[in-house]
């Protein structure tokens, strides 16, 4: 049997894997679950032992089992499962099928790029993820959806990315615009939409407008209130979604100062007071609707207004914050698929006699993009935890994820764009010339909310308050195992925009704890790493503490300046600063339930040596511990699985649920 998505998917029954390996389309290994699209009582996803250490133990003491660097067997919790994001992760991606089978479905690269030439969606794509139950992860579950962390919603972006990068972020346009009802929306405002979404409508974030760009204090959009009416005068563009959009989420001034958010339903206007705007031609994400709406005194009950009026920048601020997150799940789903390509070309070309994978630039490419993998889900996964785990984190810590994912995946396209050379710039050919169609669409993850510089600024702007860190809580362990421990599942989200914050009021659990982190991370080197991952790690840690000091002086030595380009350098030396210390944490949190080649730890010697390349260019990656992370490269090229870190988990490994946990 296989994977392929009809044009209409049947509700019945999910789709077996396909017919290249007992592994395909799969986030880790198989995971025989119910369809959480379609299940409408799912058993409850059994969660991982939480208490059985003490309040300050470490991730090392987690577990009965204490082997030595020679590698004996490793034994695991009996019950640790991976956080259900990852079941549902898998679900989905054997539902869509394999990319790379022609016969997927709307899926298949083959259809995504000959729809492509034609400026248009799959036909089947949109009908496929509905049916599946992708818009059900837009609403929260307390209001008759399935969005109970944003994990969840990450690592199905992340799958549908990796695909189409145009359907995700159709998605993601109305992610945006449903935020702020879920999070200051009164009942009918919460309901209203929640039942719209969940039958298929689309939404909207009309914020931008043509003259202003990210200047929303310019906005020249107007709410005259008039009694127990707004009449609304203004044209956004350009928006996504915006022609085929039921709701319009609307920033407009509603005072001499202030600015609201107006829950805009076309349905309840007049017919003669909007009109939709022709689309934009775009470099990518052709057949996304991507146009404008223009208002002409249209009017609407004034209890439309979301939340408190003259909220709408702060509301907006915060609601970005969510979304800047969720970005990252584009990235990391482009970097899978064209690694993937990458992969699967350097082995089945051959030059000089041999496949150009042993060529050694081909070769070299290639690591590093799949070590940038890696270190973006690092950077990511984390982030995504941050919402409901500790959503006061976010200001700082979704503009580090912005920043520094998106960069890495340019990156890691542009490397994978070597590796093909001319074959990454025809429309043919290789995966039928999808590589240029997923090049060109991911550059939108550097432009959508927020730009580099504007995120690069918004870390810079709080570097100042946390260079002299305040006092702990006693938290701090328990905050970062609940981020970075991917066997924990988070908290359900209940939105409440009042607990998201503009900035960490000096917190930053991440990158003010490193001290404690290298120590704790070179304790367990020396007991549980392979041999010589501990001698490495030393050195590294001296090298990024280095590092660390100067970016401190030069912090303190330009206090006032957090807008200037040294500054914005400095916030780039922060994010990756950030992202060492997410790696570090991610093998700490995770080494005992892991095991096998994750918790040797060549993997994080060689990631922390790829960050600190981009300060230090110089610096190389050990060859010696190269071995191991090609094995996992090989095999998840061949099985059609993810990348990821999960594939340096043995395949024995029992970690996500099985037919008889559900």
């Amino acid at each position: 049997m296989d994977s392929k998505v009809p044009a209409h998917p049947v509700h019945s029954a999910r789709p077996a894997h396909s017919a290249h390996g007992a592994h395909a389309e799969n986030p880790a290994h198989p995971a025989h679950s119910v369809h959480p699209g379609h299940a409408e009582n799912p058993a409850p996803e059994t969660p991982a032992p939480e208490n059985s250490a003490p309040e300050n133990s470490g991730p090392d003491d987690r577990g009965p089992g204490n082997p030595g660097p020679e590698g004996a067997a490793r034994e695991r919790p009996p019950r640790e499962r991976l956080a259900p994001a990852h079941r549902i992760a898998a679900d989905l991606d054997g539902y869509l099928g394999d990319p790379m089978d022609d016969e997927a479905g709307p899926f298949s690269y083959k259809a995504i790029v000959e729809a492509e030439e034609r400026d248009e969606l799959p036909p089947g794509a949109v009908d496929a993820v509905r049916a599946w139950g992708f818009p059900k992860y837009l609403v929260p579950i307390g209001l008759g959806g399935r969005l109970t962390t944003l994990e969840e919603l990450f690592f199905v972006t992340r799958g549908i990315s990796r695909r189409s990068v145009t359907v995700a972020v159709m998605y993601g346009s109305g992610l945006l615009a449903v935020n702020p009802v879920w999070l200051w929306g009164d009942d009918w405002q919460r309901r209203t939409v929640a039942d719209g979404v969940l039958r298929g409508d689309l939404a909207c974030f009309g914020v931008s407008e043509a003259d202003h760009g990210s200047d929303v204090m310019a906005s020249e959009s107007e709410a005259e209130i008039q009694g127990d009416e707004l009449v609304l005068t203004g044209v956004k563009w350009p928006v996504g979604n915006a022609t085929r959009g039921r709701f319009v989420t609307t920033y407009a001034r509603t005072g001499p100062r202030d600015f609201s958010l107006i829950l805009v339903d076309k349905r309840e206007l007049d017919p003669a007071a909007w009109s939709s705007l022709p689309p934009v031609r775009t470099v990518g994400l052709r057949g996304h609707d991507l146009s404008g709406v223009a208002f002409s005194g249209a009017r609407l009950p004034a209890e439309r207004v979301i939340g408190r009026r003259g909220s709408g920048l702060v509301q907006t601020l915060k609601t970005l914050q969510i979304t800047r997150t969720a970005i990252a799940a584009l990235s990391v789903g482009t970097m899978d698929a064209v690694v993937r390509i990458g992969m699967e070309y350097a082995r089945q070309r051959t030059l000089y006699g041999s496949d150009i994978y042993k060529i050694p630039v081909i070769r070299d490419h290639l690591v590093k993009a799949h070590l940038d993998l890696l270190i973006a889900e690092c950077v990511a996964i984390p982030v995504a935890r941050c919402l409901t785990v500790a959503p006061g984190r976010l200001s700082l810590w979704s503009s580090i994820a912005k920043y520094f994912v998106p960069v890495l995946g340019e990156e890691v396209v542009a490397s994978i764009g070597t590796v093909l050379a001319a074959r990454g710039y025809l429309r043919e050919g290789v995966a039928h010339g999808v590589f240029q169609k997923l090049q060109r669409d991911h550059a939108i993850a550097s432009i959508f909310e927020g730009t580099t510089h504007v995120n690069l600024a918004n870390v810079a702007g709080q570097l100042p308050f946390l260079i002299d860190p305040p006092a702990e809580t006693g938290r701090e362990d328990e905050l970062l195992a609940d981020l970075f421990r991917w066997t924990r599942t988070p908290p359900p989200w209940d939105p409440d925009g009042r607990l998201l914050q503009l900035t960490n009021e000096g917190r930053d659990e991440v990158g003010q704890r490193f001290e404690e982190i290298s120590e704790e991370m070179l304790a367990a080197a020396n007991a549980h790493a392979a041999p010589g991952v501990a001698a490495e790690l030393k050195d590294l840690v001296s090298a990024i503490g280095a590092l660390r000091a100067r970016i401190e002086e030069g912090i303190r030595a330009n206090e006032g300046d957090t807008s200037s380009v040294a500054a914005l350098t400095r916030a780039k030396r922060y994010c990756e600063l950030h992202a060492m210390t997410s790696c570090m944490l991610t093998w700490l949190h995770n080494r005992s339930a892991f095991g096998g080649a994750f918790e040797d730890g060549q993997w994080l010697v060689l990631c922390l040596q790829r960050l600190l390349q981009r300060a230090q260019p110089d610096t190389v990656l050990s060859e010696d511990l190269l071995p191991a992370l090609e094995e996992a490269m090989f095999a998840a090229t061949g099985e059609r699985r993810w990348f990821s870190l999960l594939s340096l988990v043995p395949p024995s490994s029992s970690l996500l649920p099985s037919a008889g946990d559900e």
